[in-house]
């Protein structure tokens, strides 16, 4: 017998930044080379920036920290973090977070997949588009249906409380999964709507999974002197009775993605069954990781480093929207969150309409970025059509000399074909 494959596995889809990082070491790409940029980057700058408390350079090890890690995860950091939240979020409220509402993971597709794992024979609720890794977890796991809602550009890539109500009613949705503000289109869910949200969960009886990594990165504060900060937190009555579950983590918000330190808050119940569901998935995060989190998680300390992060990314943003306005992308000025732009390539040269055709011709020029068709998430590839196109993902989460690299070489991907 002459096998093409080795028996029993399956071809997996990679992500949309590990396919084009693949895709761009083909071509010479090596991380830290002076000569690319990756404006695909799904992380942000890790160094000091303007403003920011001092980066972490040395860990110090406990010696219980060689074993393994509750699987619930550290006793301290799990009271920090809810003590962090009532901080910022729950100050008045009769309602609070303990330490048996939070459950650590080693990252935020681990915390997402236990979510997963844990869920019922349901049907769950998604939006189009969103995070490239949801369509591989809503794929593998059969318990539950994943049903697509479609945001439209028109509409600022927003639904309305009512609409979203009709689609839960009329499709039968127990959970619904969005990212919170959204990556790839940066609009955020905040204020009275985001409040509205969560209202919505409570009289439809509908969990709200709420990705909020980057929910540090917002740029339309009108108070300039203080940092902004969102989270459905704010607005739940009873911690332990209102279907709300919130993902965040190092990775993002506190930049240190390479740590893998994520958190979910959650009912007590909620908390319970993803830890079962981590005992046999991870079997616990970093423990000597977790230890040296704690002085990450002090009040002033998260917002010092969440302002130094709105100036700093915030004028990187500014740069690179004039950039790409300047040489025909449309993006919109009204995405306030996240690290990225959401671009339009429908008015370049016909050739360079398509995302994929525009990543591949961005790599002669040694510069990288994500189509758009990464973004339609397509559980089972069960729709035929993909959407998104002639979209991709810029990001201005590298150093600012990385961008004006990166943004110099796309100027010259579009010189070519004028």
């Amino acid at each position: 017998m002459n096998c093409t494959t080795i028996p029993g596995f399956r071809d997996v889809p990679k992500t949309g930044v590990i396919y084009v990082m693949t895709e761009a070491k083909k071509q010479g790409y090596v991380a830290g080379d002076s000569i690319w940029s990756n404006l695909g980057q799904g992380s942000p700058e890790t160094g000091d920036i303007p403003g920011s408390p001092p980066r972490l350079q040395t860990l110090s090890i406990d010696p219980s920290g060689h074993n393994y890690s509750d699987v619930e995860g550290n006793l301290d950091l799990r009271h920090k973090i809810a003590e962090l939240y009532n901080n910022l979020y729950r100050k008045g409220k009769s309602s609070q977070y303990t330490y048996e509402n939070v459950s650590i993971s080693g990252g935020g597709r681990m915390a997402l997949t236990r979510v997963a794992t844990a869920l019922g024979n349901i049907n769950f609720g998604h939006f189009l588009p969103d995070y490239t890794a949801y369509e591989e977890l809503l794929s593998v796991f059969r318990a539950f249906i994943p049903i697509p809602i479609l945001l439209n550009r028109s509409a600022g890539y927003k639904i309305s409380v009512e609409d979203l109500r009709q689609e839960i009613l009329g499709r039968g949705l127990q959970a619904v999964l969005l990212s919170n503000p959204c990556n790839p289109t940066g609009q955020v869910i905040k204020g009275d709507y985001l409040s509205d949200w969560v209202h919505l969960a409570r009289e439809t009886c509908c969990c709200m999974i709420l990705d909020e990594f980057y929910s540090h990165f917002i740029y339309d504060n009108g108070n300039k002197d203080e940092c902004q900060l969102v989270s459905s937190a704010q607005y739940i009555d009873d911690v332990n009775h209102d279907p709300v579950i919130i993902l965040n983590g190092l990775t993002k918000n506190w930049r240190y993605p390479g740590w893998r330190i994520s958190w979910t808050l959650a009912p007590k119940s909620v908390i319970n069954v993803i830890a079962s569901a981590g005992s046999f998935l991870d079997g616990g995060a970093n423990n000597p990781f977790q230890k040296n989190t704690l002085p990450l998680l002090d009040p002033e300390y998260v917002r010092k480093e969440a302002k130094a992060i709105q100036d700093y990314f915030g004028k990187k943003r500014q740069y690179m929207y004039k950039r790409l306005i300047d040489m025909g992308i449309e993006v919109t000025g009204e995405d306030s969150g996240t690290f990225y732009f959401w671009a339009c390539l429908s008015k370049l040269p016909k050739e360079l309409r398509d995302g994929l055709r525009f990543f591949k011709e961005g790599l002669k020029e040694k510069v990288i970025t994500v189509p758009g068709v990464f973004f339609d998430v397509n559980p089972d590839q069960r729709r035929t059509l993909r959407r998104f196109q002639n979209y991709c993902r810029v990001s201005f989460g590298p150093e600012m000399a990385s961008l004006e690299r990166g943004l110099d070489a796309l100027e010259r991907v579009i010189a070519k074909f004028k």
